[in-house]
């Protein structure tokens, strides 16, 4: 999602050249606010007023004036075809972009970045919306499709429950429905997912699913959340020395054999369904040992036949037919009736 774009100038010497109309305090306030000198570090109002024993909010005007002087030169004129080139960029993007993601797409270097920003900011064809709750700081050219796409995501939100994962495939589709009426060239995968990408709320985890970013099935932080995935991508009971296997490969962070287990035992997310295998509650097994499930199965269906029992354990458990058989006979807990069927004791 965030391939180099080859441009056909050198931004420093752009805003070299704009720079070149004003004043000396005037270019340095500029070049120090952006961070275009030799450090890219960009500093602050307050930082520039200390520097030159002056208010914030007159260095704020400083600035202001010097962007003024900039649009109203013939340096600015002559800049118009690489302004040009930059919106194009923009449109090819999907006509809005999340700021880091469009700087990353056009530089890779953070000095070049820092100009290329500067260009946006200078150019009058470009629209910044401030990050808030609900976007990050992100880049138009067309604020009619900047205010749909904006829209559609704020719905594809409210449909979304807490902690459901959505395939990305899926996500896209669903995305579509809410965009039905905008331009077709762009309708295609990687647009759908910058513009994804501009939400705070909406975010993949590392196997490609969707959901609300405040998930823990999204923005995964420790071995039990990063398990459920790998379990929930397994799509059936899996041995815990393969979760352990599957958190390095997917996620890559350490996962020792014994850790994975310990965490698996203790989280009521995971039943264990067999020796060493896990499978998720929420599949519907049932919890607790094999004598446990017996007990729930006949709370549940009544006095059963010793193969029909069998049947239902074997649903949901991975263990032997004898090991059932065995608990079967315990009579603390279980018992025959006249008809030859069990129940419990």
């Amino acid at each position: 999602m965030s391939e180099k774009i080859n441009l056909s100038f050198k931004p420093k010497q752009v805003t070299k050249k704009l720079l070149s109309v004003l004043t000396k305090r005037g270019k340095d306030v500029i070049e120090s606010r952006y961070g275009l000198g030799p450090k890219s570090t960009r500093m602050t109002l307050d930082a520039i007023g200390k520097k030159y024993g002056i208010t914030r909010e007159r260095v704020r005007q400083i600035e202001n004036h010097s962007l003024i002087a900039i649009r109203k030169s013939k340096e600015y004129k002559e800049t118009q075809p690489i302004f040009t080139e930059i919106k194009e960029v923009i449109l090819a993007l999907g006509g809005i972009v999340s700021e880091k993601d469009l700087l990353k797409h056009l530089s890779k270097d953070i000095s070049a970045q820092n100009h290329v920003n500067f260009l946006l900011v200078v150019g009058e064809e470009f629209k910044r919306e401030k990050e808030d709750e609900e976007f990050k700081h992100r880049w138009h050219v067309d604020a009619e499709l900047s205010k749909k796409i904006q829209g559609a995501i704020k719905k594809l939100y409210s449909k979304l429950s807490d902690d459901e994962l959505v395939l990305e495939g899926d996500l896209i589709n669903s995305f579509l429905e809410e965009v039905k009426d905008i331009n077709e060239k762009y309708k295609n995968e990687e647009v759908i997912k910058r513009w994804l990408a501009i939400s705070h709320k909406i975010d993949k985890n590392p196997l490609g699913e969707w959901g609300k970013t405040n998930s823990p099935n999204v923005n995964a932080k420790g071995m039990r959340d990063y398990a459920f995935l790998v379990i929930r991508k397994h799509g059936s009971p899996i041995h815990f020395k393969e979760v352990a296997k599957a958190i390095s490969q997917y996620f890559d962070k350490k996962a020792h054999v014994a850790t994975t287990h310990n965490e698996l035992i203790k989280d009521p997310r995971f039943v264990l369904v067999g020796r060493g295998l896990y499978a998720l509650a929420e599949w519907g097994y049932m919890s607790g040992v094999v004598k446990d499930v017996i007990k729930k199965i006949l709370d549940k269906e009544g006095p059963l036949t010793k193969d029909k029992i069998i049947e239902k354990v074997l649903k949901e458990r991975y263990v032997k037919e004898n090991t059932i058989m065995v608990n079967l006979q315990n009579s603390k807990y279980f018992k025959k009736d006249k008809e030859g069927k069990y129940q419990n004791a």
